[in-house]
């Protein structure tokens, strides 16, 4: 009997971009349509043009084979094709080229309130889920309980959840597809939404799923979780594999592609979703104390980290704030640009226009090393407009650091120079 959970050969995936569903609203408007198709089916140099110009691969070529039980993390940057994958994978939709081959029931959590019907209650929604999973309601029935507790909305079990927030959505959702027992798990990057205490209960969840010998597909941003949860990764870009391997190793990897290494980063009119509509980024950089952009700063300088913008229309409560974390992930400190009351009040609104927002890295503050950092722009609890968690990479330097002159690394992400005092008693 075979160990495989999933097979993956040559799955491509193409979509149309750039041309809206257009209904015809009179029999007038089916004629002229009608028409038009015929017109361009008399022409097929220009609908082959056509065609070219209004389709892109967001996956292309992907094949790979996953054993039974084993924890399997993708990663990559935004429009990788990630999310494309397991949606395939899940069977919310079909591949253009390719097949894939699933041994056992796929719990998905590919999004908040993936599979619930808004008009049902969440005790209905549960024992809907269970079904879709093939599970007898007994089965169901004697998870149920546990279920509630994980999820925390036991006072709104019985109420449609087309009235839950979006945190109850994300507590159900995440609680049903982790405690139905599918031999499958797979999980995008819908943690992210959770408040910080229900993504630590929802990873110590899936480190049990992934410990009772069960097969979980992870995508995620947060490079700890990966390393954490997952034994070997997939590393994608453009819709294709890069590499495959060691957690470890695929982590590395991946934090020094495509990042620059020249201490600047442009976006790329493909990089950036639509909805970031009216923000637009253009440049992230590192400038040393003299100006100049630099992939190395060293310790005991301070340098500058710069966000270029426009803003196609006027936005109220604009923040633009930075990330910086260590190459395997760990939280290193968090900066908005409003951050001070006063500059706060005197941009509470931000016109139009072209915006280069900077912050000064005081000197004697980060400790050797390679940091990552991402960027966010957003209305604080109204709407995220943009946000890049590995935009850029950079190095410091600890040459002329404090303790310098002691042969052994000093652990730790921070190395601040203290004011001491020696007295003799």
């Amino acid at each position: 009997m075979t160990n495989t959970a999933i097979k993956v050969e040559g799955i491509s995936k193409r979509y149309r971009i750039g041309l809206a569903q257009e209904r015809p609203d009179t029999l007038r408007d089916l004629l002229l349509a009608s028409f038009q198709r015929a017109g361009r089916l008399l022409k097929p140099k220009l609908r082959s043009k056509r065609k070219a110009a209004t389709t892109i691969w967001a996956l292309k070529d992907i094949s790979f084979e996953l054993k039974q039980g084993r924890v399997l993390g993708i990663v990559g940057r935004n429009g990788a094709g990630k999310s494309t994958l397991l949606k395939i994978l899940s069977r919310v939709t079909d591949p253009t080229e390719g097949y894939g081959e699933i041994y056992g029931r796929v719990g998905s959590l590919l999004e908040v309130g993936t599979g619930f019907h808004p008009e049902l209650t969440g005790r209905e929604n549960i024992y809907l889920n269970g079904a879709i999973l093939g599970m007898q309601r007994s089965e169901i029935k004697s998870k149920f309980d546990e279920i509630v507790a994980f999820s925390e909305v036991e006072k709104f079990i019985d109420t449609p959840v087309k009235r839950y927030s979006s945190g109850m959505y994300l507590r159900l959702a995440f609680a049903v597809a982790a405690h139905l027992e599918p031999e499958i798990l797979v999980v995008d990057e819908v943690l992210a939404v959770g408040d910080a205490e229900f993504q630590r209960k929802c990873l110590g969840k899936m480190g049990d799923v992934a410990g009772q010998g069960r097969t979980v597909l992870f995508v995620s941003h947060n490079m700890s979780a990966i390393l954490r949860l997952t034994q070997e990764t997939i590393v994608l870009d453009k819709g294709r594999i890069l590499m495959r391997g060691a957690t470890a190793e695929a982590v590395d990897f991946y934090l020094n592609m495509g990042l620059s290494k020249q201490g600047e980063r442009f976006w790329e009119k493909d990089e950036v979703p639509a909805d970031a509509a009216p923000f637009q980024p253009i440049a992230l950089r590192i400038l040393d104390n003299r100006g100049r952009v630099v992939d190395t700063v060293r310790s005991a300088d301070g340098f500058d980290i710069e966000v270029e913008y426009n803003l196609a229309e006027a936005i109220t409560g604009l923040r633009v704030g930075l990330y910086l974390t260590t190459t395997r992930g760990e939280n290193v400190l968090t900066s908005f640009d409003t951050d001070a009351p006063a500059l706060f009040a005197k941009h509470s609104v931000r016109q139009q226009g072209h915006y280069v927002s900077q912050c000064h890295v005081p000197p004697n503050l980060l400790n050797e090393g390679r940091f990552v950092i991402g960027i966010n722009a957003g209305s604080y609890r109204i709407r995220r407009y943009f946000q890049d968690e590995q935009a850029l990479v950079f190095t410091v330097d600890a040459t002329g650091a404090p303790g310098m002159h002691w042969p052994e690394a000093r652990p730790g992400v921070i190395r601040p120079q203290f004011q001491w005092k020696i007295d003799k008693m």
